[in-house]
C-alpha cells in the first residue's frame, strides 16, 4: 500500500507542477470553482453555461444575467468507478481497470491536497463500494484502499443504475467524477439528469484492441461479463471496420451527449500517460470557471 501511495503521489505532484506552468500560476484545479454558493448577478457573456441564467431579472428586458457562484469550503468529490468485467481488457501490465483505477487515485489525492471532501461509489450491475464523504489524509487512504483492495459482487454492467443510485445518494450539488468505458446502453437519460443537477466530469478509459482487432482468423472471444465464449471469423476486413466503426460512432455519441449536457468529456487509452490528459481537463475547466 506504500508503494502504491507513493506512485499515486508521485503522479499527483508532476500534474501540480505541470499545471502550475501551463497554466502560469493561474491553476485552480479540477476541483476549484465549482460555485456552490450563490454570489451575484452579472451581465450574460458569450460562452457561459446557459443553466446559470437568472430569468427572472433577465426577462426584465435589460439583458440576459447569469448568476455568479463563490466556492463551497465544504464541496464535496465523488469518485464513480466502473469495475464491470468490460474493463478488464487490455496488457496485462496495465488494462482498462487499471487505468481507471490510477486516474481515481491520483485525483484522490489531488482532491484531499485542495481539502475537498472526497467520496467513492465502485459499481458493476450493483453497488460494489460506497465510501461517504470525508477530508483529511485519513481519508485519503481509506478511499483508495476502496479503489484498490475490493473483490467484485459481479462482473456485469448497468451503468443506468449507478448514476440512478447516484442521483438518490447525493442531495447537495457535488463534483462527480465518472469514470468508466460506458459500453452498455439506455444510460443516457441518467446521465443528463445527473449532469443537470451535479458538475459532472466522464472521462472514458479505452483500450486500442476494442477498435483494431488483428486479422487472426478465427479466434475465441471471452465475454467476461458474461461469462461465455463466442468464435468470430477476425479475417474478413468488413468484421474488423464494423468493429471500428461502432466504436468510433458509440464514442462520438457519448462525446456530443456530454456537450450538450454541460458535461466535461475525456477520453484516455490504455497507452497513455494520465498526466497531460489530466492536465488539458484542468485548463478546460480553468477556463470555464472564470467565464462563470
Amino acid at each position: 500500500m506504500n508503494q502504491l501511495l507513493k506512485k499515486l503521489r508521485k503522479y499527483e505532484i508532476m500534474i501540480r507542477k505541470v499545471a502550475n506552468n501551463h497554466l502560469q500560476g493561474d491553476y485552480q484545479s479540477i476541483f476549484k470553482g465549482a460555485g456552490l454558493e450563490f454570489d451575484d448577478l452579472r451581465p450574460y457573456q458569450y460562452g457561459d453555461d446557459v443553466r446559470t441564467i437568472e430569468w427572472k431579472v433577465s426577462a426584465k428586458g435589460h439583458g440576459a444575467f447569469v448568476k455568479t457562484f463563490r466556492e463551497d469550503k465544504d464541496q464535496s468529490v465523488y469518485f464513480l468507478l466502473d469495475i464491470s468485467g468490460s474493463q478488464d481488457i487490455g496488457d496485462e501490465r496495465r488494462k482498462k481497470i487499471d487505468l481507471g483505477k490510477e486516474i481515481a487515485g491520483v485525483l484522490t489525492l489531488a482532491a484531499i491536497h485542495e481539502g475537498s471532501q472526497v467520496g467513492l461509489i465502485s459499481f458493476s450491475d450493483q453497488k460494489e463500494k460506497i465510501i461517504l464523504p470525508g477530508k483529511g489524509p485519513k481519508q485519503g487512504v481509506k478511499v483508495i484502499r476502496g479503489i484498490f483492495s475490493h473483490d467484485n459482487k459481479s462482473l456485469k454492467t448497468n451503468l443506468n443504475e449507478m448514476f440512478s443510485f447516484a442521483l438518490n445518494l447525493i442531495k447537495k450539488r457535488s463534483i462527480i467524477i465518472v469514470i468508466s468505458d460506458f459500453i452498455d446502453e439506455n444510460y443516457q437519460r441518467s446521465l443528463k439528469a445527473m449532469g443537470e443537477k451535479h458538475d459532472v466530469v466522464a472521462i472514458q478509459v479505452t483500450d486500442p484492441r476494442e477498435s483494431a482487432l488483428p486479422a487472426l482468423g478465427i479466434i475465441p472471444v471471452f465475454d467476461k461479463e458474461e461469462g461465455k465464449t463466442t468464435w468470430v471469423n477476425t479475417a474478413f476486413g468488413s468484421f474488423s471496420r464494423k468493429i471500428a466503426e461502432t466504436f468510433s460512432e458509440e464514442r462520438d455519441t457519448l462525446k456530443e451527449l456530454c456537450k450538450k449536457n454541460q458535461i466535461n468529456y475525456l477520453p484516455i487509452d490504455t497507452r497513455e500517460d494520465i498526466v497531460l490528459p489530466l492536465i488539458e481537463l484542468f485548463r478546460y475547466r480553468n477556463k470555464s470557471m472564470k467565464r462563470g
